[in-house]
């Protein structure tokens, strides 16, 4: 009995931006990479190269853009760009520290650490909103591209959203996990201990970053 087709998701994170290196919340708002987060995404790029994959997907917000970019220009691959890939909005958080956050909007600060899904950020959009958005593009992947392998530049809430989604975790559980810019998660769909489902192969590599520098970075 021949073996279910495998389909593969490559998920890069961005390269570190400005507003990481100031502990900025990002969202939908945008900063670009520093030199560091340019050099991230060479190494990744490097990385990718050897890898043989078919299809590479972005978000459409202007860091990810840019990381693509750097990639592509290595891989020689073209880019799909995909809104759903976006970042959570964060909606008056944005561009702001935490500091600046709890000067400025502290009962928002209080009710967003409730971790509760269904509360939406003043100008922006509630977990499980965000959650909704980013899942439907991976369930779209089963039907569109089944059987392939896929790279997929985007966000640390995106990564957020596909270990949930692949993990069961709900969403009102804090996260029990890092998202580290420019890193590698590999995640798969096929015939797993004997059913059918996603798992996680490999979370938030960074080995081809040693010697260049690291960030967890919001956003």
């Amino acid at each position: 009995m021949p073996s279910e087709p495998k389909t593969t998701l490559l998920i890069i994170r961005h390269g570190e931006t400005v507003w990481n290196a100031e502990h900025r919340f990002q969202g939908h708002g945008d900063s670009p990479l520093t030199e560091i987060g340019r050099n991230q995404v060479a190494a990744i790029g490097r990385r990718l190269k050897a890898i043989n994959f078919d299809t590479l997907i972005s978000s459409d917000l202007g860091r990810t853009q840019e990381t693509a970019s750097i990639i592509t220009d290595i891989t020689g691959h073209d880019v799909e760009l995909d809104r759903r890939l976006r970042e959570r909005n964060y909606g008056v958080f944005e561009g702001l520290t935490v500091p600046q956050i709890r000067e400025k909007h502290s009962e928002v600060y209080d009710q967003f650490n409730t971790d509760d899904p269904e509360y939406i950020l003043p100008g922006g959009e509630s977990h499980r909103q965000h959650f909704r958005r980013n899942v439907a593009f991976f369930e779209e992947l089963l039907t569109e591209r089944f059987g392939t392998k896929v790279a997929v530049v985007a966000h640390g809430g995106v990564l957020d959203s596909i270990f949930r989604y692949v993990a069961g975790l709900p969403l009102e559980q804090p996260r029990c996990f890092i998202t580290t810019n420019a890193s590698l998660t590999i995640v798969c769909h096929g015939n797993f201990y004997g059913t059918t489902r996603w798992v996680v192969e490999t979370w938030c590599d960074a080995g081809h970053l040693k010697g260049i520098g690291q960030n967890f970075g919001l956003g």
